[in-house]
């Protein structure tokens, strides 16, 4: 569980996050959406320590982030993995190379002991016989996988998503989703997922936040978000055609 208390955060006097309180929950995939500029990558990236925040705190279960100083944050950091927007995959290592990179940085295992990690996150994210591959030699949607295999081959008990579908087709997207839900649910994981994909919104959103102009306008999940009378939220959401028409099936069902 990971939880914000009343962050703020500005830069060059502009207030880019005001007053944000949010619990993110074990175990499901929480969501962080809003416009382009709205500060969701802000309050991401200060989640993960990338931003200091003005004031406010951040707890890690009952450990006060914000608090902390570089030891504590280094090795607090061993157990969070990350999905980077782009992926990116170290271009000339080769698919096991980039999976077994933190485990070679981070770990102690044998050489024996990381083969095996290594092999089973591939299978966990449905790579096969693809292990000396380079990344140019494979799909969009296998490198997003293999990142993923790489944020969790250090068995993290915090995953953080940055917009974990950009540059995919909707049909490799959804597979992305379930890949990223499955795992938050078997493995038991705190998952925070920044995206404005409201197919993911509608599909895996078990914790919704909504950030518009820096503050918190919204929370709920994917079957609230249906029935939401927040004006905000309605126009963010239900701007494309193709949105309302998902709203209005999934409200028929």
């Amino acid at each position: 569980m990971i939880e914000v208390k009343n962050i703020y955060k500005s830069f060059e006097n502009k207030d880019v996050l005001k007053n944000i309180s949010k619990v993110f929950n074990k175990g499901e995939t929480n969501l962080i959406i809003g416009r382009s500029g709205s500060g969701k990558t802000v309050l991401l990236k200060s989640i993960v320590g990338l931003h200091e925040v003005d004031s406010g705190h951040i707890f890690y279960d009952d450990r006060d982030f914000t608090s902390m100083g570089i030891k504590l944050r280094k090795k607090l950091r061993q157990e969070m993995g990350m999905v980077f927007q782009g992926g990116a995959l170290f271009d000339s290592l080769t698919v096991e190379e980039n999976v077994r990179f933190p485990l070679d940085m981070f770990s102690t295992l044998t050489t024996a002991e990381k083969q095996k990690q290594v092999n089973f996150c591939l299978e966990r994210v449905n790579i096969r016989d693809a292990n000396t591959l380079y990344p140019s030699e494979i799909s969009g949607g296998m490198q997003k996988r293999v990142a993923i295999a790489r944020a969790i081959v250090l068995n993290p008990k915090y995953l953080f998503c940055d917009e974990p579908n950009s540059g995919l087709d909707p049909e490799t997207s959804m597979v992305i989703d379930e890949l990223i839900h499955s795992i938050t649910v078997d493995l038991k994981i705190t998952t925070i997922i920044n995206t404005h994909d409201m197919n993911s919104v509608m599909e895996i959103g078990d914790n919704i936040l909504f950030i518009s102009e820096g503050e918190m306008c919204w929370e709920g999940n994917r079957k609230e978000i249906l029935h939401s009378t927040n004006q905000k939220l309605q126009e963010f959401v239900f701007a494309n055609k193709q949105y309302q028409r998902i709203r209005d099936d999934k409200i028929k069902q």
